[in-house]
């Protein structure tokens, strides 16, 4: 009978509670600080929010759709309410602690995609896809690719995330910008960022805790969680400096928010590949993550003039699904990588990355739609203009973030 890694599991759940660091409060205050002063405490709400629905629906038969058995698309509900787990090891760690840190990951997927809206949505909307977008679209992915599902049968490599959190997340929040609209006022006449130090705060906390997100993935205290957290750490580094000497050329001025926004964009690339690669490998991707993404905020917002608040498609979506393609190339032996499944090359690896990324690009994009055309006559999308001008911290919870004497 396999025996439990002590070892093992008290970094598994040393990494758990990175992952939920990340969320509360790391993403609370690092999305806090980028809105209005008068919408600080509505972003942090939707955090929490997002955080209590979705743990005890993950307890109830969230864990059960993804890791419980099943077919190709959808697991199965012979392990609903966390039942029949047993006291015995699955990865050589006790299953319940496997079930809290796949919970943590099914927790911050849903809070990233928060930041596309804010300033502008009903609470009543954010409850609804608290509720019913993980259902719909996190469960049935998570298991196409880590539950034995038909892209993990065909060896597609996500080592934490690039396509099951990022990919979703990000094309989900496009969408919902899309049907949401923009903010009063956007582009022109919208407040800065009320607090870039607060933001500061929270991205140094998303850092951190990615060492979590990415080495505990590794499901063991060994060599492919310690490849993992340098690849994590280097691709964070590289990329907020390309982030910076990119506004630097630009503008002249290297930001404190475009490092912190390049340090994430370079962790969201690296997700997907990082224990899959050489450190090298990772400042590679550090450096093209931190300029795809750059690139793609631009096109966004200036181009297309959609008003993705926070760049949540620009820097996790883009970023995730860049991360998931480079995989395939930086994975080789030949750049020190760990190499491929049997019978997979460059081309047969690039294959499945490609049609797994635009299977849970398409999936992601028609559910959040029709979720959100569902919720339209029943919750409202937004808030009125006199409440959006007010914030939504006062119109929606009556109360304010700051006192001003």
């Amino acid at each position: 009978m396999a025996t439990i890694d002590t070892g093992s599991t008290a970094w598994l759940m040393a990494a758990s509670a990175l992952v939920l660091f990340m969320t509360l409060p790391g993403l609370a205050l690092f999305y806090g600080g980028l809105v209005g002063a008068r919408n600080l405490l509505s972003v942090l709400m939707h955090c929490f929010l997002v955080c209590c629905v979705v743990s005890l629906t993950w307890a109830i038969f969230g864990y059960s759709a993804v890791f419980g058995g099943g077919g190709a698309l959808i697991g199965s509900l012979d392990k609903a309410f966390l039942a029949h787990l047993g006291r015995g090891p699955a990865a050589g760690v006790p299953e319940i602690v496997f079930a809290l840190f796949q919970m943590t990951f099914a927790i911050i997927t849903p809070a990233l995609i928060v930041g596309a809206f804010a300033e502008r949505v009903r609470f009543s909307l954010v409850f609804w896809l608290s509720l019913a977008w993980p259902i719909v679209v996190y469960l049935p992915v998570a298991h196409w690719v880590w539950g034995g599902g038909w892209a993990a049968a065909h060896h597609v490599l996500d080592f934490a995330g690039g396509i099951v959190v990022h990919t979703t997340a990000g094309v989900s929040a496009l969408v919902a910008v899309i049907l949401i609209g923009p903010r009063d006022g956007f582009p022109h006449r919208l407040s800065p960022p009320h607090s870039p130090g607060l933001t500061m705060a929270g991205a140094g906390m998303l850092w951190v805790g990615w060492f979590g997100f990415n080495g505990g993935s590794a499901l063991a205290a060994n060599a492919s969680a310690g490849y993992a957290i340098v690849a994590t750490h280097l691709a964070a580094a590289a990329a907020g400096l390309t982030w910076a000497a990119i506004e630097w050329l630009r503008i002249g001025k290297p930001t404190s928010i475009g490092i912190v926004t390049g340090c994430v964009a370079g962790l969201a690339t690296v997700t997907p590949a990082s224990g899959f690669i050489a450190p090298m490998g990772a400042v590679a991707i550090g450096i093209l993550g931190g300029g795809v993404c750059f690139t793609a905020t631009l096109v966004i917002k200036q181009r297309f003039r959609l008003d993705d608040t926070l760049d949540v498609f620009a820097v996790h979506g883009v970023g995730g699904m860049a991360g998931s393609l480079l995989v395939a190339g930086f994975a080789a032996p030949a750049l020190g990588g760990v190499g491929y499944a049997p019978g997979m090359g460059f081309t047969s690896q690039l294959g499945i990355q490609l049609a797994t990324v635009a299977a849970a690009a398409l999936w992601s994009a028609v559910a959040t739609f029709a979720l959100i055309k569902l919720a339209a006559p029943l919750t409202g999308l937004r808030v009125s203009r006199e409440q959006e001008y007010d914030g939504l911290d006062l119109a929606t919870h009556g109360e304010r973030a700051y006192d001003h004497g």
